[in-house]
């Protein structure tokens, strides 16, 4: 008996703990301008928080895109703020309209990175627009962004903007940057995201059609430089084209466990005679969560049709005490209720080792379509996601009836 008070004593100490800090005088419940250092500048972010009866609740809020954080629950006079899934943390402590904490958060070694977080209760624009009228830019450009290697890379930057305020994202080949936005301040562009894995900077000057000497700083030190320039018919390849069979190759095989450690092999009776969607993917990747987020319910609609999907999920660490948890809660999350298997470790080297058949993994996600032959006839490299607009668009658009083609044949 004892044992078991000593068990449910910090459940109610921490719900007395909650409420108190929920408590009329003290209601965080709103929307928070939050932001922690990185070698580019403050990186700003919105946080929303809300009491649901006795539990907490959280979530992003990056333009048009709302969140939904991991349950937040209180440990003596913090309250912790988790994204389990992004092995990522916000411990904070609330003392009126101000938050103080730390953002802790695991690279994709599991390295722990933490810097410190400070937010203030209240709607306010991310970026304080000065007292002038804000350059005008909004539209679609041609973007080069300069890795600190000497490398670089195409994107197509797509904004739109409502006076000084400003939302939009870059779509590259290996996916999109998802929901970004900011305020014009001047002539010069900051826009930003967080969502527990992309924390993400950017600035940029405007001029004559061009955005020049611009940062994207990535976590709290990374960052790249890049450059656009105002074009209408921007564009980047044909994502069908990026990822391919060697030759001698048609088709796919593979064989990887399940969560619950049941092997599960694309040769299987379940994915014979239908067309099979095999989503190369990680619970890590927002990208990966977007693709998702489309493909579950499109299972289900469509099963009966004789489609089926498989994950292969590549974890930051193929323990299955670490990865498969991580798998379920983000099947939980979005209702995919197809299978997903623990194929290796976050390393797109890793990926193409463990699938033979590809010439290389580009992205995650990459999605492999495969006809009721069980030959592949399509590969889609990277995913532009609802935060790209018409881009989102046109890709369901085209996969619909690709499929739609395929489940006739």
């Amino acid at each position: 008996m004892l044992h078991q008070a000593k068990r449910i004593l910090p459940v109610f100490f921490f719900t007395l703990v909650g409420l108190s800090l929920f408590g009329q005088s003290q209601d965080p419940s709103g929307i928070w301008r939050a932001e922690v250092p990185t070698v580019a500048g403050m990186l700003p972010f919105r946080l929303e928080l809300a009491l649901q009866g006795s539990t907490p609740k959280a979530w992003a809020i990056n333009g048009d895109e709302r969140l939904a954080l991991d349950t937040p629950f209180f440990q003596r006079d913090s309250l912790h703020i988790p994204m389990e899934i992004f092995d990522a943390e916000i411990v904070v402590k609330i003392q009126g309209n101000q938050m103080n904490g730390v953002l802790n958060r695991k690279t994709g070694s599991l390295a722990l990175r933490s810097a410190p977080l400070k937010a203030t209760k209240g709607n306010t624009p991310l970026f304080s627009p000065i007292n002038t009228t804000p350059s005008s830019f909004a539209g679609t450009y041609d973007v080069t962004f300069r890795t600190p290697s000497g490398g670089s890379y195409s994107a197509v930057g797509i904004f739109k903007q409502n006076g000084a305020d400003v939302q939009g994202t870059f779509l590259t080949t290996t996916g999109d940057y998802r929901y970004l936005a900011g305020n014009m301040v001047g002539d010069s562009l900051f826009l930003s995201c967080f969502d527990g894995n992309h924390i993400f900077l950017f600035k940029a000057h405007v001029t004559n059609g061009k955005l020049v000497g611009g940062t994207f700083c990535a976590g709290f030190s990374y960052t790249e430089s890049w450059e656009g320039t105002w074009n209408p018919a921007a564009a980047l390849p044909d994502p069908t084209t990026l990822t391919y069979l060697k030759p001698g190759y048609t088709s796919l095989a593979f064989s990887f466990p399940n969560t619950q450690g049941k092997t599960i092999s694309l040769s299987d009776s379940r994915y014979q005679g239908k067309v099979t969607l095999v989503q190369i993917m990680g619970s890590w990747c927002p990208n990966c969560m977007d693709e998702s987020r489309f493909l579950a319910p499109y299972y289900e609609k469509n099963k009966n049709r004789g489609v089926e999907i498989i994950g292969l999920a590549y974890e930051k660490s193929t323990d299955p005490s670490f990865a498969y948890p991580k798998i379920d809660r983000m099947k939980e999350r979005f209702g995919m209720t197809y299978e997903v298997l623990l194929a290796g470790t976050n390393d797109k080297a890793v990926a193409a080792a463990s699938l033979p058949a590809l010439q290389h993994v580009l992205s995650f996600p990459t999605l492999i379509i495969i006809d009721k032959k069980g030959k592949v006839r399509e590969i889609h490299t990277g995913f532009s996601g609802p935060g790209t607009g018409v881009y989102y668009e046109k890709f369901k658009s085209d996969f619909t009836r690709l499929m739609d083609q395929l489940l006739a044949e």
